[in-house]
């Protein structure tokens, strides 16, 4: 197993990894909307979250050596069912390669952000 980190998305809160190589495939952890410049939430709507979350996927992703193409699987938590059209307009932007997804809704997330994705993928 390769761990993979970078600067360029938030750090891991938590006793775990930003994403691991195993084999041909990535494990990257949840996302959240932190801005990994600052540390904080990005505010705002479902749409302006899911960009940050978005972001930080593609940091890990091209940190990684691969890209949103070898995205396999993903599993999307949001908070309230009510903003699973908004969300997924911006998902489509960029998995555009349609891999396979589960989405459901969460109670409570970490800092209480309203979406968190998980992602694996094949590595080039």
């Amino acid at each position: 197993m390769k761990v993979i980190s970078t600067t360029k998305a938030p750090a891991a809160i938590g006793p775990y990894s930003q994403a691991i190589v195993s084999g041909d495939f990535l494990f990257l952890s949840g996302q959240i909307p932190v801005d990994p410049t600052t540390g904080m939430v990005v505010e705002g709507s479902i749409e302006e979250q899911a960009h940050q979350v978005m972001k930080n996927i593609g940091e890990v992703l091209n940190e990684a050596g691969t890209d949103w193409d070898h995205v396999v699987k993903t599993t999307c938590f949001i908070d309230d069912m009510n903003n699973f059209a908004k969300f997924n307009e911006v998902y489509e932007g960029y998995f555009i390669s349609k891999p396979a997804r589960s989405c459901v809704e969460a109670s409570k997330l970490p800092k209480n952000v309203m979406v968190e994705i998980e992602v694996i993928a094949s590595m080039k």
